[in-house]
């Protein structure tokens, strides 16, 4: 993170077709954690007692065991956009099999390529995991990063775009969250995503944001805990983080009783984060971004 805030001021104006690190990272043999892993689901809501699959990873973890090497990679002198006020814009995840929270893994991560946003430039960053003996991929995700800057107006007035997963209303409201301006602190502490957008007002400020704002894999991670991950089998998430979630504030959480949820603010007229969980039924392989 440090090597990223310093070459941060040199990366001012990215373009989408910039060179970028054409490097695969590896890391064989990661396990994770399970003290670590411990906070993190009790911050995130997976309590143990109540979760039909607590002794397998969470379905968002594997992200979190992936980020030292996405952040070696964008930390890195080939990637061309600034560290820090890097927002997650979007993340859809596939999981194949069950993650034995004990299990040895490899994971491997890489930047798919960068993209126009209109409101700057997207990173398309992959990540995989597989046993650490042998065998394709268990879990796989594809996320977007975007550096917000000045744009001008893609031909025929258009940029590319995050995946939708979203709705056209507000889903059933399930519960109301209120959460403490550390909740940024907090989940750095156990992701090791230490960006200043989340730490404190002062250094959100930096970077354009009046208050720190919430990750949004934390906001993600919520939801699924609130949702429910069917147990066992393949499943296939998509989610958009639509808005920012000012910290400290409240947030409804929504549901559809199917596969649909969402997240918005008190007045539910301000989406955060949209999203869709579905169960894989047959063997195709998705791309994780939806």
């Amino acid at each position: 993170m440090l090597r990223g805030a310093l070459r941060s001021p040199f990366r001012r104006h990215p373009s989408p077709d910039a060179a970028h690190p054409a490097a695969r990272l590896v890391l064989p043999g990661r396990r994770a954690d399970l003290a670590r892993l411990c906070a993190y689901e009790r911050l995130c809501g997976f309590t143990a007692g109540e979760d039909a699959e607590r002794d397998t990873l969470p379905l968002p973890y594997p992200h979190v065991l992936g980020f030292p090497l996405a952040l070696r990679l964008m930390s890195g002198p080939g990637f061309p956009l600034p560290l820090l006020g890097l927002v997650h814009t979007s993340i859809g995840i596939t999981r194949h099999a069950p993650l034995p929270a004990d299990g040895t893994y490899e994971l491997a991560v890489r930047i798919d390529g960068l993209r126009p946003h209109r409101r700057g430039t997207e990173a398309v960053v992959r990540t995989e995991l597989r046993p650490a003996a042998g065998g394709g991929a268990v879990w796989e995700s594809v996320s977007t990063y975007l550096a917000r800057h000045r744009t001008e107006s893609a031909p025929g007035g258009t940029t590319a775009k995050a995946p939708t997963a979203g709705t056209a209303g507000p889903l059933p409201p399930v519960a109301a969250w209120r959460l403490g301006d550390d909740i940024g602190r907090r989940y750095g502490a156990v992701s090791g995503d230490r960006n200043p957008i989340h730490l404190s007002p002062l250094t959100a400020r930096l970077f354009g944001f009046p208050r720190a704002i919430a990750h949004g894999m934390w906001t993600l991670a919520r939801c699924l805990a609130a949702h429910g991950v069917p147990p066992g089998g393949a499943v296939h998430v998509r989610a958009a983080f639509r808005a920012p979630v000012p910290l400290p504030g409240t947030v409804v959480y929504g549901a559809d009783g199917g596969g649909r949820f969402d997240l918005r603010d008190a007045t539910r007229e301000r989406v955060h984060v949209s999203g869709e969980l579905t169960r894989l039924t047959d063997r195709r392989r998705p791309d994780p971004s939806g």
